[in-house]
C-alpha cells in the first residue's frame, strides 16, 4: 500500500506494467524538445525542478539534461496535494526577485496530481511575465518524454488552429467513427469558450504537458459515442484504462448520458459508481485530440490518452465557469475514441482527424490555452478526488 499526502490509502496497481526508467533515444529527443521548444531555455536562465516522490526519475532525467546545457538547476521535492512547507522551499530555490539576467523556468513533475497551483501562482505574482515560465507535467514518466513530447508547440498549435478555424464558425457538427460513434452537436460560439492546449507559453499562464487538444462545451449533443481508445478520469483508477479490447458504448440524449454498455466488469463497476454522483452524467466537454505522436493507449490513467487524434466526451466537470455551464460537478470522466470524421454544417467534405493538416494561419487568439485550471476555482490540484478513491471502495 501507499498513501496520499492526506494519509489515505491508495491501492497499488494490480497488473501495472513495470515502471523501470531506462532513457531511450526517443526520450532524450523529448526532453530536448521540452527544454528548447517548450521552455525556450537559454544559458542565462535558471531552472527549478519541483517533483513529487513518484516522479524522482523524471526530475533527475530532466535535471541531468539541463546540466549538460550548462544551466543551473535547483530541486524542490514536494508532497502532492498537501505540503505546508512547499512554498518556503520554492522561495529558497527561486527567489521572488530574480538576480539573473535570464528567466526562471519552473518545471513540475507528478504522476496522478497537479498540486500547489495557488502557491506557484502566488510565488511568481510579483515577477514580470517575461522573467519566468512554468511548465507543469502530469503523468510524468517515460511515455511523457517519448510520446507526449514527440511534437513541439509549433506543430501542435498549427494542428489546433486547423480545427479551430472550422469549429469557431460552425453551428452544427456530425461526428462519426469507424467503431460506431455517431453524434449530432450544436455549438454556441458566442457563449462558450474554446480551450486549446498546445504547449505554447502565454503571459502569466502555465504550460500544461502533455499537450495537443481542442475542447469546448456543446450547446446540445445527442447520439452514440463508442469509446474504443481509453478512459481518463480525475481520480485514481489503478487498473488498465485501455478500451481497444472492450469498447464502451454510450447513448447520449439531450446532453446527458442515458445509458452505457461496458464489457469490462471492473471498469463497469468503477464508472457506475462515479456516474452516480450529482451531475456526473451531464456532458461537460466536447474534446478533440490533435497529438499525432499518440498512436497507442497507455495502461495508466493518463492525459496522454486524451491527446490521441479523435473525439472524446467529458462527462461531469465542465470546462467553462459554473455560471455559464449552469451546474458544477467534482468528477470528470473522459471517454476517448480514436480517429473519426467531422462534418461542419452543410459542408459535404468532412475533416478527417487522422489526417488533419497543419494550418498556415495564426492560431486564433480567442481560445484559452489552459486545460486544467479554471480561473474561478483556485484548486490545489486537478485531481481533487484522489483522496476519496480508497474510501469509496475503488
Amino acid at each position: 500500500m501507499s498513501t496520499t499526502a492526506e494519509g489515505h490509502d491508495v491501492a497499488q496497481r494490480k497488473t501495472a506494467p513495470t515502471d523501470d526508467f531506462y532513457p531511450t533515444s526517443a526520450m532524450w529527443a523529448g526532453v530536448d524538445r521540452l527544454l528548447t521548444d517548450y521552455a525556450e531555455l537559454q544559458a542565462i536562465d535558471d531552472v527549478v525542478i519541483a517533483y513529487s516522490p513518484d516522479s524522482r526519475d523524471s526530475a533527475a532525467f530532466v535535471g541531468f539534461a539541463c546540466e549538460t546545457y550548462g544551466v543551473k538547476v535547483s530541486y524542490v521535492p514536494m508532497r502532492p496535494l498537501q505540503d505546508s512547507g512547499f512554498r518556503a522551499r520554492l522561495a529558497e530555490a527561486a527567489p521572488r526577485t530574480a538576480s539573473a539576467t535570464g528567466k526562471c523556468v519552473l518545471l513540475t513533475f507528478e504522476k496522478d496530481t497537479m498540486s500547489h497551483h495557488g502557491d506557484i501562482r502566488a510565488h511568481f505574482s510579483d515577477r514580470d511575465s517575461d522573467r519566468y515560465r512554468v511548465i507543469r507535467a502530469i503523468n510524468a514518466g517515460a511515455d511523457l518524454f517519448e510520446t507526449g513530447l514527440a511534437l513541439g508547440p509549433g506543430e501542435l498549435s498549427a494542428f489546433n488552429a486547423t480545427l479551430l478555424e472550422r469549429l469557431m464558425v460552425a453551428s452544427a457538427l456530425t461526428i462519426r467513427t469507424q467503431a460506431g460513434t455517431d453524434l449530432r452537436v450544436h455549438l454556441d460560439n458566442r457563449r462558450y469558450q474554446y480551450i486549446s492546449n498546445r504547449g505554447v507559453a502565454q503571459p502569466r499562464q502555465f504550460v500544461i504537458i502533455p499537450a495537443g487538444e481542442v475542447a469546448t462545451f456543446p450547446a446540445s449533443i445527442h447520439g452514440t459515442l463508442v469509446a474504443d481508445f481509453a478512459v481518463n478520469v480525475n481520480t485514481i483508477y489503478n487498473d488498465d484504462v485501455r478500451l481497444e479490447a472492450s469498447p464502451i458504448t454510450t447513448r447520449i440524449v439531450s446532453g446527458q448520458l442515458a445509458d452505457f454498455d461496458c464489457p469490462n466488469p471492473d471498469m463497469d463497476r468503477f464508472l457506475r459508481h462515479w456516474f452516480g454522483r450529482r451531475n456526473a452524467k451531464r456532458v461537460g466537454e466536447l474534446g478533440f485530440g490533435t497529438n499525432k505522436a499518440v498512436e497507442r493507449a497507455v495502461f495508466e490513467n493518463s492525459h496522454l490518452n486524451e491527446r490521441v487524434p479523435g473525439v472524446h466526451i467529458g462527462f461531469g466537470q465542465h470546462n467553462q465557469t459554473n455560471a455559464l455551464a449552469g451546474y458544477e460537478c467534482d468528477i470528470h470522466i473522459d471517454l476517448c475514441a480514436k480517429g473519426g470524421l467531422i462534418w461542419f454544417d452543410d459542408d459535404p467534405e468532412p475533416l478527417d482527424l487522422d489526417t488533419i493538416a497543419p494550418s498556415s494561419q495564426a492560431h486564433p487568439a480567442m481560445a484559452r490555452d489552459e486545460d486544467v485550471f479554471s480561473e474561478e476555482i483556485q484548486a490545489q490540484d486537478c485531481c481533487g478526488l484522489l483522496s476519496q478513491s480508497r474510501t469509496c471502495g475503488i
